[in-house]
């Protein structure tokens, strides 16, 4: 009979977002431009890579590869952030709800994938040098990124078939600024501990690629180390920078949001996590990428450059 009376939820609320007239646009204006300094940032090094043909080569692949992740993972949350700080109704599907967690999680997987590729990519071109052309074939960064994407998008799809079969039958409040596990879970109306499972297989996981990303960077260290030039030390030096801050930002980010075992945050501080790994972490792929590297920055001006020719010859 209390089965019978349940209400199931269709949609679900989004609490935590100030109403329009709070001042929200306070919160719209630099989110907003945050998401297209993401989306126009990324494309940009995308397009450069493409066009550039200097940068034909397995490390500007990848990066190329894990920019054009970036603008699609931040597309699967940021718009819809937006739209709850300008619209009175902050709710989302159920259906909705399961789509944003996959797609959001499925990218990010890949792009730790991804991470450990570069990071694998560096480690033979430091370290292997003269075996570097014949180890990293065209063939085989296409089987890598492609085994990446397979393996982000088939790992999170038992855990949201799961998810979608369990009954919610309110409250439907999210006391987060997108869909995620921990907080939808939280709404079920039924036990939940399977997920620890998962959780256990995630973490691995992410140590998994942590571990191997640091044992490569620090074996890269030792061999740059032991290079006698200066000039040489110093290029190589530059040329891992950028993946080490990237690799410090996302990593970073994601152990605090999903490492944190029974350690819980306060609200705001967790919000403060949330953002920092859904927005500020996918800000500065573009900004270092294109700063801390001159090959790209050169592309990315001559990209530019070309577009404004070719306006310039249009309006004539």
């Amino acid at each position: 009979m209390d089965q019978e009376n349940q209400t199931i939820v269709t949609e679900f609320y989004f609490s935590d977002f100030p109403q329009f007239e709070n001042k929200s646009l306070l919160f719209f204006i630099p989110l907003l431009f945050i998401y297209v300094f993401v989306i126009v940032g990324n494309f940009m090094i995308v397009l450069a890579v493409q066009l550039d043909t200097r940068l034909h080569n397995p490390m500007y692949n990848f990066i190329s590869i894990f920019s054009f992740l970036e603008i699609w993972y931040t597309t699967v949350t940021i718009p819809k952030m937006l739209s709850n700080l300008i619209n009175k109704e902050k709710t989302i599907s159920f259906i909705g709800c399961l789509l944003q967690m996959y797609f959001f999680h499925s990218l990010g997987v890949t792009e730790g994938l991804v991470l450990t590729m570069m990071a694998i990519d560096r480690y033979v071109a430091i370290c292997n040098p003269l075996r570097y052309a014949i180890i990293m074939t065209h063939r085989l960064c296409i089987q890598l990124s492609a085994g990446s994407c397979i393996i982000g998008f088939l790992m999170l799809l038992p855990e949201i078939v799961w998810i979608s079969t369990l009954p919610f039958c309110g409250p439907n409040q999210i006391h987060q600024l997108f869909c995620d596990f921990e907080p939808v879970l939280r709404l079920a109306c039924t036990d939940t501990s399977m997920m620890l499972v998962e959780d256990v297989i995630h973490a691995i996981s992410i140590l998994t690629s942590v571990c191997i990303i640091m044992l490569s960077y620090v074996r890269i260290i030792i061999v740059i180390l032991r290079i006698p030039s200066g000039e040489s030390r110093q290029k190589a030096f530059s040329t891992c920078a950028a993946h080490i801050a990237i690799f410090f930002l996302f990593f970073g980010s994601v152990t605090l949001m999903y490492l944190r075992f029974s350690v819980t945050f306060p609200p705001l501080l967790d919000k403060a996590i949330a953002l920092l790994f859904a927005v500020l972490a996918p800000l500065f792929n573009p900004i270092i990428y294109s700063l801390r590297n001159k090959d790209m920055k050169d592309a990315i001006k001559k990209v530019l450059c070309s577009q404004k020719i070719f306006n310039f010859s249009g309006s004539q």
